[in-house]
């Protein structure tokens, strides 16, 4: 039965500390429920910073001259997947600006072949490379990449507009993850929580879209402000406690309404309170990605101001995520590829 969307308002509207506890408490108990206290991880691959892309919220859309930009070569790359592998991670995520040329696609393509060689077939891939063709979705996914991350941001089309140029387009972004889906792929999507003119109920008929489009995993997060954008005006007055208490609300209603997703705690959780991740495993969500790209690369990779663990190394990082999951009493799904409890292939 499809969500009723005035509990969902209910749900994002909870205030005061004894009340988000326990909206907290039962997202908590929903994801015993359905998908259990297993931690699986993603190691995070950057794999480049330059963007066809002029979104007005991100720190690398292709208007910011503010910084270098790089891609990171076969090799370096394929040398992250195969730690990712050799570390028990069960999966990674590839991550980059968007592009569609044909070298870059050609690249994505061979990398993909490559890690599933070196890694026996046994590491999940998901990618996060934006808008792309059918034909180029169907190539990378017969390469081997099962997953898809396509974060939709809003989908409220008149607030859509005011944070994308006029070459950006809503309906096409909608078509990409329907076409994703058609090919086979897990579906992921999510968006962004305090977004200016952004209101309650346009977050609740997000999470309705979720549910229409039936995708398989989220990954969402609060709006950070970044010096180099056109928002750049909002960084001053800008709340981190009310920006983290807005992005538990939305896992929490996420995991209390649609039960049987994969959904991820971000970065951007991290960057607002230093337990931000553990928070968000506390509040419903089940999937982790730590960084694994190498800190030579990390200070180009800034989507929002204020982003932790720039200079941390994934050994670093694996050891420190390892203890912090053991401290609330969940566990580590190492070797495992963590697919989402919703997806079936033969939808």
């Amino acid at each position: 039965m499809r969500p009723d969307r005035d509990y969902i308002i209910q749900l994002l509207s909870t205030e005061g500390k004894e009340a988000l506890q326990a909206l907290y408490d039962k997202a908590y108990s929903v994801k015993k429920q359905f998908v259990g206290t297993t931690v699986y991880f993603r190691g995070l691959i950057e794999l480049s910073n330059i963007c066809a892309k002029n979104c007005y919220y991100c720190g690398i859309r292709s208007g910011n001259p503010d910084f270098e930009r790089y891609q990171m070569s076969f090799e370096e790359a394929l040398k992250e997947a195969k730690w990712c592998y050799d570390n028990h991670y069960g999966s990674l995520v590839i991550q980059a600006g968007e592009r569609e040329d044909k070298p870059w696609t050609d690249f994505i393509t061979r990398l993909i072949t490559s890690i599933k060689e070196v890694t026996k077939g046994k590491l999940g891939i998901t990618l996060s490379l934006g808008e792309q063709t059918e034909q180029i979705y169907r190539q990378w996914f017969q390469a081997g990449a099962h997953r898809y991350l396509l974060r939709i941001e809003t989908t409220n089309q008149e607030l859509y507009k005011k944070l994308h140029p006029a070459d950006h387009s809503f309906e096409q972004r909608l078509n990409c993850l329907r076409t994703i889906k058609k090919i086979g792929y897990q579906v992921g999507t999510g968006i962004m929580v305090g977004l200016p003119e952004q209101t309650i109920a346009n977050i609740a008929d997000d999470i309705l879209f979720f549910y229409d489009e039936d995708v398989d995993m989220l990954g969402m997060g609060p709006f950070i402000p970044h010096h180099g954008t056109p928002l750049k005006h909002l960084v001053d007055g800008f709340s981190n406690e009310k920006a983290l208490e807005l992005g538990l609300k939305l896992i929490a209603t996420c995991r209390i309404v649609l039960k049987d997703v994969n959904i991820a705690t971000t970065t951007a959780l991290q960057a607002l309170h230093p337990e931000g991740r553990e928070l968000g495993l506390l509040a419903g969500a089940n999937i982790l990605m730590p960084n694994i790209t190498d800190t030579k690369f990390r200070e180009g990779y800034q989507l929002y101001d204020g982003k932790p663990c720039l200079d941390e190394n994934a050994n670093m990082c694996q050891g420190c995520l390892s203890r912090r999951i053991a401290s609330i009493g969940e566990t580590i799904g190492f070797d495992q590829w963590g697919d989402s409890k919703h997806f079936s292939p033969s939808k």
